[in-house]
Order: C-alpha cells, then sequence, then structure tokens
C-alpha cells in the first residue's frame, strides 16, 4: 500500500473515531406469564443487563412487547432503568379519558414497539385511521399518574415520562419492565418483550482514538522526513 492511501485511510478512521460510533443491542425475553387480573400490584420482571457492548451511555431506547388476550384499557405498564434513574410509563389504560369510555379500549392484546420517534400516542390508538396492534411502532403513553385516577385527569394530563429519560446514563444493571391489569375479569398474558438500547462511547474514549490516530500519522510523516 502507498504512504499517501496508508496516511488516508488513518485520516479517515480518526475521523470516524470523532464521531459517537453508536452500538446497538437487542435483546428478547420469551416470558408466556399471565399479568394478574384485578391487581395493582402487578407483576414486575427484571433482568441484569452485563453485556460487555453495553458501554458507554445510552443514546435510544426502544421497547417491544407482545401481550395476548385481555382488555388493553385494564393495562398499565412502565420500564425502569438500573438505578432507578430513568422511567417511561408504556401505557397507562389505553383509551380512558374524560370524553371516552371509564373502562379504555377493549382490545384484547398487541405486538407494537414503543418508540419517542413515533408521533402516534398509543394511548388514543383507536383514532389513527387504520391503526394496527401488530407490529406497529408507537409513542409511549407517558402519562405519570396513578392509573385508578378519575377519567378525567387521563384526558388532562400530557405525558412527561418517555424512554428518552434513559439517554446519558449506563445502560448495564438491572432493568425492571412493570405491568398491571386495574379490572378483573379479563386475563391478558406477556408472551415477550424485547429491550433494544443504543449506547454510544464515552466522549473520554473517543478523544483518546483520536489521539492515538493522530499520534500515529504524526509519527509516519517524521519518519518520511528523516
Amino acid at each position: 500500500m502507498k504512504l499517501k492511501q496508508l496516511m488516508a485511510m488513518m485520516a479517515g478512521v480518526a475521523l470516524t473515531c470523532g464521531v459517537a460510533l453508536a452500538q446497538e443491542t437487542n435483546i428478547t425475553f420469551n416470558v408466556n406469564q399471565a399479568i394478574p387480573d384485578g391487581d395493582l400490584s402487578g407483576m414486575a420482571l427484571s433482568t441484569n443487563l452485563t453485556l460487555p457492548t453495553l458501554a458507554g451511555s445510552i443514546s435510544a431506547v426502544t421497547v417491544s412487547l407482545n401481550i395476548t388476550g385481555g382488555w388493553n384499557g385494564d393495562l398499565y405498564g412502565y420500564l425502569v432503568r438500573p438505578g432507578g434513574e430513568g422511567f417511561a410509563v408504556l401505557f397507562n389504560r389505553a383509551g380512558v379519558t374524560n370524553t371516552g369510555s371509564q373502562f379504555g379500549y377493549g382490545d384484547a392484546g398487541f405486538n407494537v414497539t414503543f418508540s419517542d420517534a413515533s408521533s402516534d400516542n398509543f394511548h388514543y390508538y383507536q383514532n389513527v385511521g387504520g391503526y394496527s396492534l401488530s407490529g406497529s411502532t408507537w409513542a409511549p403513553d407517558g402519562r405519570n399518574i396513578d392509573p385508578g385516577s378519575d377519567p378525567n385527569l387521563f384526558g388532562s394530563t400530557s405525558p412527561s415520562t418517555f424512554l428518552s429519560s434513559f439517554n446519558g446514563y449506563g445502560a448495564n444493571g438491572v432493568w425492571t419492565l412493570f405491568l398491571a391489569d386495574l379490572s378483573a375479569g379479563d386475563q391478558a398474558t406477556l408472551v415477550s418483550w424485547t429491550l433494544d438500547i443504543t449506547t454510544v462511547p464515552e466522549p473520554s474514549t473517543m478523544a483518546l482514538t483520536g489521539v492515538g490516530l493522530a499520534g500515529a500519522m504524526l509519527l509516519i510523516r517524521r519518519r518520511i522526513r528523516s
């Protein structure tokens, strides 16, 4: 390889290292467990993530859930990051509002992804024309209120707890998914859930890599001149 080609290649690598090298980790948990019916204490599923690929800080999180049966308007679910920093309400009694039914939507289950990138909030999914509860992506409900609150409060409360609340924190440790069913009579089952985390290296790591490459290029130039 010619010297100019080598230096151009190293310069390209150095430029790449100056940009956050995002790394995505996707983990699916097969559960097949019934969500306690009519029980606010619900169920908490905790998983300890200590994979080497999760180095750096979080830049994005999405969550997918496959739930069968039940009554969607009864369901409440949220995700908590390791250490308790970061909290996102995924769904909070979908369809319950001050202008609609106090019981929420009666669809039985869903297989969807929650992402802040979506403009369609899951709480009002029936208002979206041609909506689908299979393979679709929705913005998390985000309403940080007691799921047993008066229906009027659901209509007047704005979403405030998003998946972006995890950004900037480390990803390793115990993540907890909490699910509850507020009303007895329709049994829902969590078939599986998927946690998708994108991390980027810490600025200090990227800086050291860039400095190292720059030093190597400088050494090559000195050798040429001598």
